[in-house]
C-alpha cells in the first residue's frame, strides 16, 4: 500500500520516530507528517517534496516486517553514503538549535560565494543533512 502521493519515494530507517520528528519538523521546520497506518502496518512519517517523498520508518518495525533485513541493517551505521539536501528558512536559528542539541556539525554555517548560507550536519540517526538558505531571503544580515 502506497503511503504518499509522490511518484517516487525513499525510505529511511530510523531509531525512533519521535526523535526524527523533533529534528526534521521541530528543528528544521520541514513539513513532516505522521501517516495514518493500516492495522498491522508499521507506523511511519512522510516528508513530501513534489515528486519525491521521504518515508521514515523505525528499524524495529522494518525488522519485524522484513526479518531478512535484520543482519544487513546491523552491518553498517545508518546514513553511510546518504546526503539529504534541504532549502530552509531561518538557518541561523536552525544552526543555534543544532548546536544546542549537541548534534554533530560537519561544516558550520557560512556564507558561500554563490549566494547562499550553508551548513552540513548529521541528523540523530547519522544521515548527512545539507541545509541552505538563499541570501536574497536574508532578513537581518547575520551569520
Amino acid at each position: 500500500m502506497k503511503v504518499h502521493r509522490a511518484r517516487h519515494s525513499i525510505q529511511l530507517v530510523v531509531s525512533q520516530l519521535v526523535v526524527t520528528e523533533a529534528f526534521y519538523a521541530g528543528i528544521l521546520g520541514l513539513p513532516v507528517q505522521r501517516s495514518f497506518t493500516a492495522p498491522g502496518a508499521p507506523e511511519h512519517m512522510v516528508l513530501e517534496m513534489g515528486d519525491i517523498t521521504i518515508v521514515f520508518v523505525e528499524e524495529d518495525d522494518v525488522i519485524r516486517t522484513h526479518p531478512v533485513l535484520e543482519h544487513r541493517l546491523g552491518m553498517f551505521p545508518r546514513g553511510i553514503g546518504v546526503t539529504l539536501h534541504f532549502e530552509v528558512e531561518d538557518i541561523e536559528d536552525i544552526y543555534d538549535a543544532v548546536m544546542e542539541e549537541d548534534l554533530e556539525v560537519l561544516y558550520p554555517l557560512e556564507i558561500k560565494p554563490y549566494g547562499i548560507k550553508e551548513m552540513w550536519c548529521f541528523d540523530p540517526d547519522g544521515y548527512l543533512v545539507v541545509l541552505d538558505e538563499s541570501l536574497s531571503g536574508n532578513k537581518n544580515g547575520k551569520v
